[in-house]
This record gives structure tokens, C-alpha cells and sequence, in this order.
């Protein structure tokens, strides 16, 4: 770690959940912090999620599994993965590279950066819960997969036994466990998985609120703008939309799939894609407030009880963050609802938003070889809400010149090269 002045003063850019960690947590330290991002409000990934802090996804998806997998997925055979030919150049490079990075030594060397990071997930939660007063947002008490056939059931229970799940454990659901999620369901279950170590967070929007007030509490500052440019001149500087130049002494690039946009023109590599996803949600009085996510294995579905309603999440459609969404997938949803016999009125709301994906599925956490004061964290894929809080960690710890809790070398931004 290089040595480095004290800093008073820095810029997070992007105030999705990771941003947000990031400003509060150097908030926290005592550095002067400006959160930039041009919309109040909130329709990023990190506020329409499915609420679950995923410990057990230490396995990347960038594997020959998961590639092997594709056919059955897709979207037009009743899966999960979509493909839009109208991004196909977007998610055609995205699909090349991620091959390049689903190779057995890849897999198993994203495998091992991983695993510490999400050791480390939920012990950060809870402390950036409790500096923001709402420890009561953390819920630890696992969740269920559930199967809808025998052949699946045995087929899902032996690949989650094989799968490394880091911290997590597992067991088979009880006689009761199944007869509460049975009662919830009208089509027979077949099998059950009840997962312990991960956790949910009981409300999203309440979270976004908790942070966000705790981060002004203790004097941090909000900037409604439009990050235009990031400015190398000996040190970095953010250029505003309008032409306003902010200068501290660290600036953080968090923006999410747009932190491609403010840093390739620096000369890095950022084969970000929008890895968007599809919700409903419903006020769910009738699905119980305690019990934990569910997921539909066979359907690519999660549930989740919120305090502000019950949410069903599925989807994996690569392409372009501006597309316009695609109504089918709101549709699907609500034909895994009433097959299921789920609580979801036609009045029910709708959201679409974009997971920031690199192609080997681990993030980009690191201090930038551009800038000394220059930073970044993103492209956090489905783990964005998982890994936020001990991202926000890790980036003040080195902000101030600190080793982080973990090694943060496996996540440098140039593993993808260079821009020549």
C-alpha cells in the first residue's frame, strides 16, 4: 500500500447502495464527503433487489456451468436468461470475454477472491446497520430453495452439497418448514433446502433512508448532478454536467454500469454490461412478515417478504442500461404468481433495473495507477447488496492509507488491460 497524506475531503460518484456505504463510511472517518448522482429517485439495482445478503454465492457464474446451461435458460424456452438481438452488440463481446473467464483456473482463482469478501459480508452489515440505528434492518435467518419435482429436488440438492457456499450451511427443510411454505403454495412441492448464514434486509427503501439520513447526520452532502468527466491533472477531479469542476482529496468512482463511461477515457479496459432484472410487487398481507426469501429454483424466482410489501424477482437480460424494458418478463412473472397461487393483485407495481456485470463476476475494488487520489468500486453483479457495506469498508481503509481487510488485488480494474 502506498503511503499517502491524510485526506479531508472526497467525492463518491453514484449513490446506489455501494456509493452510499462507500460516502458514509469515509463520512465516518471524518473525511468531508460530497455524494454525487443525479436522481433522487430510487430505481437502481440496489433498491429493487431481492434483499438477500448472498454469503453463499462464493462460486462466480463466469463458469463452464453455467455456460453449459445456457441452452435450457433462455428466455424463449421458458428460462430466466434473455438475450435481446436488439443489444446483441452489447451482450455478443460480453458473452466472448466471459467465456475467456468460465475456464477451470479462472473460476477457481475468482473462487478464492470471493470467498473472503463474502466472509466477510454480513459482520459488515451489521455494523453499518447499527451506526445508521437500524440494526432491526438486518434480518439473519437464512432462507429456503425449493424444488417443484423429485428429479429436480434431487438434482438441485446434489449440486448445492458439491457447490462451495463459503460460510453459509445447509440442511433439508423440516416436516413443518415444508408444511408452512406447502400452505403458502398451490403447486405441490417436491423438496426443500433450508439455507442458514445468509441473511435479508427487512426493508429497502427504509435502508436507502436509514443511510442516507445517518450520512447527512454527521455532516455528509448530497450533490444532485450528472458526473460528466473524470480530469487527470496530477491529481483527479470531477467535471460536472455544466461544466462545475469539483476537486477533493479522493474521488470514488461508483456509478455502477456507468462507471465505464468516467473511466475508459483514462485508458482502462471496462467490459461492463447491464445485467438487468424484472420485479412485481404487491402489498403480500397474506405471505407472512418473518419468514425468510424463497426460491423457486425450478422457475429462476426469488420471493421476498419486505415490511413494504412482498416482492418476486427473476431475470437475467443482458444489454443496454437505456433500452427501453421489456413488458414480457413483467408478464412471466405474474404467470409464475397465479401458478403458484402467490399474492400478487393486477394492481401490482413493476420495476426493471441493471445489475453492473464484468465478465469474470467479480467487482472492480481498487485505487486507480492514473491518480493517487482515485478510486473505485463497481460491477458488484448480483452480489451489489450483498458485498456493499464491507466495500464501503475496504474503500475508506485504503482511502486513509490503510490495509483493508481483505486483499483487494484480485478485483484491480486492469486485470482487463489497457486501452491502446
Amino acid at each position: 500500500m502506498q503511503s499517502v497524506r491524510l485526506p479531508h475531503t472526497a467525492i463518491v460518484v453514484g449513490a446506489g447502495v455501494v456509493g452510499t456505504a462507500c460516502a458514509l463510511n469515509l463520512q465516518l472517518r471524518g473525511v468531508q464527503t460530497r455524494l454525487v448522482d443525479p436522481v433522487s429517485v430510487r430505481r437502481a439495482a440496489s433498491w429493487g433487489n431481492a434483499g438477500h445478503i448472498a454469503v453463499e454465492q462464493v462460486e462466480p457464474l463466469a463458469s463452464l456451468a453455467t455456460l453449459c446451461s445456457v441452452p435450457r435458460r433462455l428466455f424463449w424456452r421458458g428460462g430466466a436468461l434473455s438475450l435481446p438481438l436488439r443489444d446483441i452488440g452489447a451482450w455478443a463481446p460480453f458473452a466472448l470475454r466471459m467465456t475467456a473467464a468460465s475456464g477451470p483456473a479462472r473460476h477457481a482463482r475468482g473462487r478464492a477472491a470471493l470467498s473472503p469478501l463474502l466472509a466477510t459480508a454480513v459482520e459488515a452489515w451489521r455494523r453499518l446497520l447499527a451506526e445508521a440505528g437500524a440494526d432491526d434492518l438486518l434480518r439473519e435467518q437464512g432462507h429456503f430453495v425449493v424444488w417443484e419435482s423429485a428429479a429436480s429436488a434431487t438434482a438441485g440438492r446434489a449440486a448445492w452439497r458439491r457447490a462451495d457456499i463459503g460460510t453459509a450451511k445447509l440442511r433439508d427443510v423440516t416436516a413443518e418448514e415444508m408444511q408452512t411454505l406447502q400452505k403458502l403454495v398451490k403447486r405441490p412441492l417436491a423438496g426443500g433446502t433450508r439455507f442458514f448464514g445468509s441473511a435479508q434486509i427487512a426493508d429497502l427503501g427504509e435502508m436507502a433512508e436509514a443511510l442516507t439520513r445517518r450520512f447527512e447526520q454527521v455532516g455528509g452532502r448530497q450533490v444532485r448532478a450528472r458526473a460528466d468527466a473524470v480530469q487527470i491533472d496530477g491529481g483527479a477531479s470531477l467535471r460536472l454536467q455544466g461544466g462545475e469542476v469539483l476537486e477533493a482529496d479522493a474521488l470514488v468512482v461508483a456509478a455502477g454500469v456507468g462507471s465505464a463511461r468516467l473511466l475508459e477515457p483514462l485508458g482502462y479496459r471496462v467490459p461492463i454490461i447491464a445485467e438487468r432484472g424484472y420485479h412485481i410487487q404487491s402489498e403480500g398481507e397474506a405471505w407472512p412478515l418473518d419468514l425468510p426469501p424463497v426460491v423457486f429454483e425450478d422457475r429462476s424466482l426469488i420471493v421476498t417478504r419486505f415490511r413494504s410489501g412482498l416482492r418476486a424477482a427473476s431475470f437475467v437480460e443482458f444489454g443496454r442500461e437505456d433500452s427501453p424494458p421489456d413488458p414480457r418478463k413483467w408478464a412471466r412473472l405474474r404467470d409464475h404468481a397465479r401458478a403458484l397461487g402467490l399474492p400478487f393483485a393486477e394492481g401490482t407495481s413493476e420495476w426493471m433495473g441493471a445489475r453492473p456485470t464484468l465478465p469474470d463476476y467479480l467487482p472492480a475494488i481498487g485505487r486507480s495507477r492514473r491518480a493517487n487520489n482515485l478510486f473505485y468500486a463497481f460491477g458488484h453483479q448480483h452480489l451489489g447488496l450483498t458485498l456493499a457495506a464491507t466495500t464501503g469498508e475496504t474503500i475508506a481503509a485504503m482511502v486513509m492509507g490503510e490495509a483493508p481487510q481483505i486483499d483487494p488485488a484480485s478485483f484491480d480494474i486492469e486485470r482487463f488491460g489497457k486501452i491502446t
